[in-house]
Order: structure tokens, then sequence, then C-alpha cells
């Protein structure tokens, strides 16, 4: 995940040399690419699921045929996102809030990009296969060698080094797709080498609509809750657009930046879920609790430090990506409120992680879908109707707040409950386990 976000870093910083425009153009496709992701990794949630069940129960000829059907779903989805993508790329760029000025930038970069959402759909989909067969490791490794390849192409491609033709914009996208086909072929040999659990055949790769089915009922939810996040963004760049592009660009810093501390933030909270879920297992409570209490207070030191640094850094880390004079007179100021709150936002999704290993899956969705759609949605709408371009900054810091107080205090209520009910008298001993 490091590794993704410094891709992201690296990639604005290549295309913020070819100006404010361009950066501001490939910054608005986020809600289009978070909803693209959440295809793809939704599936992967339900085809990991369904064939790391079949390995439990040694059907490995039934987890042969989910990872085949990966491969029937890769090429299905990206002929239906190319297809919409060059019917639909003006509408797609207006829902996402593109300023007229970039839309022909934003067009030029999509319609090369879209080639590559097989491979893209692929990859992400591989990953929930490989997990389920207990291989984390390969994953891994073939993602920091597809972004790796990603961040060296990039200025080769956008600028024209060497034999390399000078593209631009467009040089961006077409090293993505080079990145994600190296990573794409790395899974394929992996697989088709028989190096991993599964022995795939002919047959496997058959539509098989059972077990699709099987895929999206379980893997549905996640797409939603994902996609949701996707659709949010979107109402946040139509927004943020109606002020031009340079505010466009200065939120795609930001952003960018932003998404090393979110790392720290989602790898913990992913990291604390097995803990609560085998403590609540053990009906090891004080375990449960104490973990989320440390998962929390790391949290809020770590960021602590890191809003800190950029507090006081802020026109400096600006000017790594551009030095232009009013980009940094928008950046400078909003960055430092839009990242005011990242003390609280660590702690809210620890919050929110719990619930899910405490298996209220329902209660987590609840929070999740408050923070974005009943607070951050109104904020950015009605502080930009009346503020103009500071509500924008305040509209995330604000939602924080009263995401990180409603999550709180939800959790809270969980943890008297459980003290109150008795249950901690009965708690098992590590010692006896």
């Amino acid at each position: 995940m490091v590794v993704i976000s410094l891709y992201n870093l690296v990639n604005a910083f290549w295309v913020a040399r070819l100006g404010y425009g361009p950066l501001a153009a490939v910054t608005i496709l986020l809600p289009f690419w978070i909803i693209s992701v959440a295809v793809g990794a939704g599936s992967g949630v339900g085809a990991n699921a369904l064939a790391s069940r079949r390995f439990g129960e040694r059907k490995v000829e039934e987890a042969n045929k989910i990872a085949g059907q990966t491969f029937f779903l890769s090429l299905s989805l990206g002929g239906i996102f190319i297809l919409l993508i060059h019917l639909f790329s003006k509408q797609i760029l207006t829902l996402c809030g593109a300023p007229a000025d970039v839309i022909e930038l934003s067009k030029q970069y999509i319609l090369i990009l879209s080639w590559g959402m097989p491979m893209l759909f692929f990859t992400t989909m591989m990953r929930g296969i490989f997990h389920a067969s207990g291989d984390t490791l390969r994953p891994m490794i073939f993602t920091i060698i597809s972004q790796v390849c990603n961040v060296i192409l990039d200025p080769f491609f956008i600028f024209g080094w060497g034999i390399f033709p000078k593209m631009g914009i467009r040089g961006a996208a077409l090293a993505s797709i080079i990145s994600m086909s190296i990573s794409a072929f790395l899974v394929c040999y992996y697989i088709f080498t028989r190096r991993s659990a599964y022995q795939l055949k002919i047959r496997h790769f058959l539509p098989n609509w059972k077990v699709i089915l099987d895929i999206y009922r379980i893997g549905l939810p996640s797409i939603l809750m994902e996609g949701a996040e996707g659709v949010v963004f979107g109402l946040f760049f139509h927004v943020v657009g109606t002020f031009g592009s340079l505010v466009v660009a200065g939120v795609g810093i930001a952003g960018r930046i932003s998404d090393l501390a979110f790392m720290f933030i989602v790898g913990t909270g992913q990291g604390l879920l097995p803990i609560i879920g085998f403590s609540y297992g053990a009906k090891q409570w004080k375990r449960l609790w104490g973990a989320v209490k440390i998962a929390s207070l790391w949290l809020v030191a770590i960021m602590g430090v890191f809003t800190i640094g950029l507090e006081i850094f802020t026109p400096q880390v600006i000017r790594i990506f551009s030095s232009d004079p009013e980009l940094l007179k928008i950046s400078v100021p909003g960055m430092r409120v839009f990242l005011s709150t990242l003390i609280l936002y660590g702690p809210t999704i620890v919050f929110i992680n719990t619930f899910q290993g405490l298996s209220k899956g329902v209660n987590a969705m609840i929070l999740a879908f408050t923070r974005q759609a009943l607070i951050f949605v109104p904020a950015i709408l009605l502080l930009s109707k009346y503020l103009g371009l500071p509500g924008i900054w305040i509209s995330l810091p604000l939602s924080d707040i009263f995401g990180f107080i409603t999550a709180g205090s939800w959790l809270l209520l969980e943890y008297k409950r459980q003290k109150k009910s008795g249950l901690w008298e009965e708690i098992p001993t590590a010692k006896a386990l």
C-alpha cells in the first residue's frame, strides 16, 4: 500500500511538470478510479471467500473453478468498461466534476488508460485468489514490481526521453498500462507454471454462472461500500470543479500527500482485525479492548507527528510538485486545514474496524456511511455555498470530527454493554488457552 501511495506521489510529480492543468486532469478521475477498483477488489473479496472455504473443505477442484472464473470476469468487465469509456467519456468526466478547461486533457488520459482495465480487474481479483490459498507474498511482490516499473517509465513516455516519443499526459496513461500488463504477466506465469496451489485447465476458464453468482453474493456488499466512496468523491470534485482546475490541482496534491498517512491508518486497521477476531472468539475481552486502545493511541501519536511536520513544512512539500505562485497561494492554507484532523481520522477507522472484527458489519457500514454521506456531503455542499473555497477545505476536518465523535460514542456503548454483561468474569486465561 505504501508503494502504491508513493507511486501516486511520483506520478503527480511528473505530471505536474506539464502544468497544473494536466495534474487537475488526472486528479479529477479519482472518483471513476475508486469505483473501478471497487468492482475489481469486491469481486476479489467474493472469490477469496469462496476459494478459501473450498480449500478448507479440501475441494481443490472447486477452488480451481473459482480461480478460473476470474479470467472470464476480468475480460468481461474490462470489455464493458472499455466500451463505456469510449462511448461516454465526456459524460463520465462531467459526472466526476471535470472543469471545462481540463475535459479534453482528461479525455486523452482516460481513453488510453481504458485499455488497461482488463489487467486492472485481473490483478485485483487474483490478489484475492492468491490470498485464499495462503499466499500473501506473491501479490505484494507483483504489485511492487509493477509500481516501480510505472515510476521508471512515467518520465520516459511523458517527456520523450531517449528513444521514447513525447506523449505528455497520454504517456502517463501508457506507462500505467504497461506496468499493469507486467503485473498480469507475472500472475499468469506463476499460475500456468503450476507454482501456485491451483492447477487450472481449459474447462476452468469457461463461464460458470453458479460460481459467478456466489462470488457476487459475497462480494457485492464490498463493491457497494467501496463504490459509495467513489460516488462521494464524485460529488466532492463536482463542487471543487466549480472553482476551477487550479483548485482541483491543489486538492490533488493534498490528497496524494495525505495518502501516505492513510496507508498507516488502513494498515493498522487491517492488522487489528485478526487480533479482534481471535480475541472475540476466545472471549478474551480485555485483550480485545486493550488492542483497540493500543492501536488508537499509536495512530494518534504517529498522525500527530505527521501532522506537525506537514503544518510546518507545507510550502516546501507543495513546491516539490509545483512552484506556481497561484497554486501555492491556494494549496498551502488549504492543505493545512485539510489535513489538520488526521489524529482523529486514525482512531475513527480503528473504531469502525473493531465493529467488523466483532462480526457487526452492519454497524461498521452505518458508521462509514454516516461519516461520508450524512456528514461530508452536506458539509461540502453547504460550506462551499456560504463560505466559498475555504468551505471546501473545512468540510473534511468537520466530517472527521463528527465521524470520530459518532464512531467513538457508539464503540464506547458497545464496550460498556460488554463489561456490564458479566462476560468478562468468564474469560479463559491466555495460559489456559
